[in-house]
């Protein structure tokens, strides 16, 4: 009798722990529970511990809803056929509608509707992004790519939406490029710098053209003044010359006379200051030199412009 109700004990202990094991469940935070009661939908179970009948009812899934991220590459050809390979990044989640009835809800679509939803939302941002980039040349893919994208976003989100799947957004990573065509834009972008440099060069050097210009003009003003400046000078110092001789009572002809030989000394003071000699040899009998005067004094009277006097000079 003993043995027997032992017996019977043991096998109720087998019995809950063969029970108990599809009895509880537990779901965890940020996960939902689809509940099958004879292979046909029943519940959703939210997070905490969960009771069902065992072997009637299953837990068919656990639904994540949580922001979830996948990557791909995908070719497409611009509008000026150069293909290129665009890297894509989706983020993605289940649809947090609940519906009057579960059949509305995202949980209950995202599950039930496609078999494959990362494969299939693939192959629509890859029709669609291959039906927007060739609307685009190459340049304007570099320069619009976040627009492109946000386009292709908000058409694949539409449709992904229908499946329980919110599109939260689509976003272009990276775009390959041939390496025939990388090298040309690379060549193309130095001839574009050597360009700029060169016309930058030659904009200085223009600059520096007319400022030395300018420069020169300023000093041949100021060289010009100068001598004008000097001549007046010089002629107010011949002017006063004059006066004084003729208060002196010194006579036309001496008077040139005068004027002469001080040129003539200073003509010969300035050649032995700057020329290629310091050592002038005059004649020592001052009638020679004399002669010097007449010859200038004569040269004078038969030309209307003034001559400079030829000297004879050795140098030594």
């Amino acid at each position: 009798m003993l043995n027997g109700i032992l017996w019977t004990l043991l096998a109720l202990v087998l019995l809950v722990l063969i029970f108990s094991k599809g009895l509880f469940y537990i779901v965890h935070q940020q996960e939902m529970a689809i509940i099958e009661r004879l292979g046909k939908f029943h519940r959703i179970s939210g997070p905490g511990f969960r009771i069902k009948i065992p072997l009637i009812d299953k837990k068919a899934t656990r639904v994540s809803m949580r922001t979830m991220k996948e990557g791909f590459n995908i070719d497409a050809k611009t509008s000026d056929n150069v293909t290129i390979v665009l890297a894509v990044s989706a983020q993605y989640h289940v649809d947090f509608t609940q519906g009057t009835v579960p059949e509305e809800s995202g949980i209950y679509r995202s599950y039930y509707m496609l078999a494959s939803p990362i494969e299939q939302m693939h192959d629509y941002l890859a029709d669609a992004l291959r039906s927007s980039i060739p609307n685009y040349t190459l340049d304007e893919v570099f320069e619009k790519k976040d627009n492109i994208a946000n386009d292709v976003n908000a058409t694949v989100s539409h449709t992904m939406a229908g499946f329980g799947w919110a599109l939260v957004s689509t976003l272009i990573t990276g775009i390959q490029l041939p390496q025939s065509v990388e090298q040309s834009m690379n060549d193309i972008n130095a001839a574009q710098r050597q360009q700029q440099a060169a016309q930058s060069l030659a904009n200085a050097a223009k600059i520096k053209r007319v400022t030395e210009a300018q420069a020169e003009a300023e000093a041949m003003e100021k060289t010009g003044n100068g001598i004008a400046a000097q001549r007046v000078a010089i002629a107010k110092g011949i002017r006063e010359s004059l006066d004084t001789i003729t208060n002196a009572n010194v006579s036309e002809s001496e008077a040139n006379e005068l004027f002469l030989y001080t040129q003539w000394t200073e003509m010969m003071t300035e050649f032995a200051r700057n020329g290629r000699t310091s050592t002038v040899v005059l004649p020592a009998d001052f009638e020679q030199s004399r002669s010097i005067f007449d010859q200038m004094l004569c040269a004078s009277k038969t030309s209307d412009a003034p001559v400079m006097p030829s000297t004879s000079a050795k140098a030594k």
